[in-house]
């Protein structure tokens, strides 16, 4: 961190960007970084591969962020990660990858490859955000509500409303730093979690009963085929919810969604309680995250994405 502050207090051109399809810490941690950038005077951008969901788009100044479709004419000296634990995870964005351009790594990743010329990776932290925030206080930054909220609602989903284990006492200090901005804790729970459309909870109530059991009923396998995920809406995140559904179930320890991208591509998402260990699992398949939760991309069909999974549960558990 101490090596980053003074490039962007010096630097000029800068291009933040996250992982594909973003998360509200993927958003948020860019979009507050971004926003204290241009109180320096900095060319900041900040661009993702993939758009951000309808349903984050109440949060302050994310309307910012742009796609590669749209960045044209972009000036970057400093590509800035966060919230990715491997440079292929941002997609084409990695093409402002050039000679001169230097890469800054901000990540909490266990599985994080050190992709970058400046690596700050911070294992114990809760979120980006949690460290961005980190960042602007040891900068001596004047952080404005607008970064607050951003900042706070990045800590709270990426702790699961502070109830997974990457919760910590600095996370709770620092989120009670934030709330002394003065926004409504319980209107961003309510945007983020309680805006559900009717026509998508009838919706979700049918994938419900379609999952297999495996490893003596402790874990869950649910397909969600590209025509069922095109039918719910933009605010719905289908995944998430099925997540929460299962993980309430006293008898089960994970939670694998196959999500069907194309015929030949699939989606994996994987969640777990005590037991399994997901990024281990992930990783396997080239992909990463933590303990708890992580995801990749199998370059196959659902049904022999399942097979391959399956193979590897037991040596995981």
């Amino acid at each position: 961190m101490k090596k980053i502050i003074p490039i962007l207090k010096h630097g000029n051109n800068f291009v933040i960007s996250a992982h594909l399809n973003p998360d509200p810490d993927a958003l948020c941690s860019q979009t507050a970084l971004a926003l204290y950038l241009a109180d320096l005077g900095k060319n900041v951008s900040i661009i993702n591969e993939d758009e951000m969901s309808p349903r984050y788009k109440f949060l302050p100044q994310v309307r910012k962020i742009r796609t590669m479709k749209q960045a044209k004419n972009v000036a970057c000296d400093y590509l800035i990660v966060v919230d990715s634990g491997d440079i292929d995870r941002i997609g084409t964005v990695k093409n402002f990858i050039k000679k001169g351009v230097k890469v800054i790594n901000i990540d909490h990743h266990v599985t994080n490859t050190r992709f970058g010329d400046l690596n700050w990776v911070d294992e114990k932290a809760s979120s980006a955000s949690e460290m961005i925030y980190e960042l602007l206080r040891q900068a001596r930054a004047k952080i404005s509500y607008d970064q607050a909220v951003l900042l706070y609602t990045g800590i709270m989903t990426d702790t699961g409303s502070f109830a997974f284990d990457n919760t910590s006492h600095r996370t709770h200090e620092i989120s009670g730093e934030l709330l002394d901005y003065g926004f409504s804790a319980n209107e961003i729970y309510r945007h983020i979690y309680e805006t559900t459309p009717l026509a998508d909870m009838k919706l979700f109530s049918k994938v419900l009963t379609k999952f297999d059991l495996y490893e003596n009923d402790q874990v869950v396998f649910i397909s969600l085929p590209k025509r069922v995920m095109d039918q719910f809406s933009g605010e719905f995140d289908v995944r998430d919810r099925v997540f929460d559904f299962f993980r309430s179930i006293k008898e089960i320890e994970g939670v694998i969604i196959f999500s069907e991208v194309s015929r030949k591509l699939t989606r994996v998402n994987f969640r777990s309680k005590v037991k399994l260990n997901v990024a281990k699992l992930a990783a396997l398949f080239g992909g990463g995250g933590h303990r708890r939760a992580s995801g990749c991309q199998i370059n196959n069909n659902i049904s022999q994405a399942r097979a391959l999974v399956l193979k590897q549960i037991a040596k995981v558990l």
